[in-house]
């Protein structure tokens, strides 16, 4: 699976032409191998795993009062702010 491309634009821009797995797709097993490397500093590779967290949070916040925030971080006032 990957992001659709043409010559100009990322052409997969909706979640009917975004290619994503499935759980028939999904591996039976997934390996997975640390390396301990205390010298290196940390590079951010658990960032694109946060992403669709403020969304989520947001999803969750419109569920419950229905009201959209959509201004980040989720800071107490900003929270207040969209509730007025």
């Amino acid at each position: 699976m990957q992001v659709k491309f043409d010559n100009n634009n990322v052409t997969s821009v909706d979640w009917l032409n975004y290619p994503i797995l499935d759980m028939t797709e999904a591996p039976d097993q997934l390996d997975v191998v640390l390396i301990n490397h205390p010298e290196i500093a940390p590079s951010g590779g658990g960032a694109p795993s946060s992403r669709p967290v403020g969304a989520a949070i947001a999803n969750a916040v419109f569920d419950a009062t229905g009201v959209r925030i959509w201004c980040v971080p989720f800071s107490p006032d900003n929270v207040k702010s969209a509730l007025s």
